[in-house]
């Protein structure tokens, strides 16, 4: 390790601790981020320091999208998941919200597209920036993706600026790669960021007729009106993104977020 990643991880540690001392994380969650190792991952995506952002709210807008092999070859969907990033990433920007959204993009195999940013900094998915190929480490992933949630939240909520948050969780296969964590894992890190009653985590499990994804996405601490199980075809795929992105904008300038979030896709 870098001295430079030793004291981005350490930073990501000293708000975790934070966070636990206030509450915001359980003592099980602070354990399973405790490993220097997600502390790098966490930070390679941290972006925009707080401190630099002049808002008065912020609400933080994350996606881990799959780019396991299976999306390119078994169905098809490469562009179709392209195409539903790209369309969640113009619907925010019409939002009333839009210029207090952050933005972060991460790949399932690790890569990140984009870490957190004003949302005119956002990258859009192309041919030469994704390319699903690799595997399908869910829970690891998961585990880091959501630790980074909850890491910027903490980070706002030192400069006094109030955050929201809403997590997509976009999948076509069940967990086949981690090798640190479980399900469970995921849902002690989903309980902790929807108990605060400011962040909705939501999961879109693109349905192939053998996975039960409704049940894999419970298992990982999802509620049940914020999953979202399309069928495996480019057309289910386009308008499964759609419904995420009036949900995401619906959540982002709700003036009740609880009540708004209370309602999932359905509300």
């Amino acid at each position: 390790m870098t001295k430079a990643s030793s004291a981005s991880s350490s930073k990501v540690g000293a708000l975790l601790r934070d966070a636990k001392a206030e509450g915001a994380l359980s003592k099980h969650s602070l354990n399973i981020l405790s490993n220097d190792d997600i502390g790098e991952q966490i930070a390679a995506g941290l972006g925009t320091p707080a401190l630099t952002v002049n808002a008065t709210e912020v609400v933080l807008v994350s996606s881990l999208i799959d780019d396991s092999s299976s999306i390119r070859f078994v169905a098809g969907n490469t562009e179709a998941v392209r195409d539903g990033h790209n369309l969640l990433l113009g619907a925010l920007g019409g939002s009333k919200a839009s210029e207090g959204i952050q933005v972060a993009c991460r790949y399932l195999n690790g890569t990140i597209l984009y870490d957190y940013r004003p949302l005119a900094g956002a990258v859009q998915m192309s041919s030469s920036n994704y390319d699903p190929c690799g595997g399908t480490p869910l829970y690891d992933q998961t585990v880091v993706f959501l630790g980074g949630v909850l890491v910027k939240t903490q980070e706002f909520a030192q400069q006094g600026v109030p955050v929201r948050s809403v997590s997509v969780i976009v999948t076509d296969g069940r967990d086949e790669g981690s090798v640190k964590h479980k399900a469970k894992d995921c849902a002690s890190l989903a309980q902790d960021l929807v108990l605060q009653e400011n962040h909705v985590v939501a999961f879109m499990g693109i349905d192939d007729g053998h996975m039960d994804f409704r049940a894999i996405a419970l298992e990982m601490g999802v509620r049940d009106e914020w999953i979202l199980t399309p069928k495996n075809t480019p057309s289910e795929i386009r308008k499964a993104f759609a419904l995420v992105s009036k949900s995401a904008v619906r959540v982002s300038q709700a003036a009740n977020f609880s009540q708004a979030a209370a309602g999932g896709f359905a509300g």
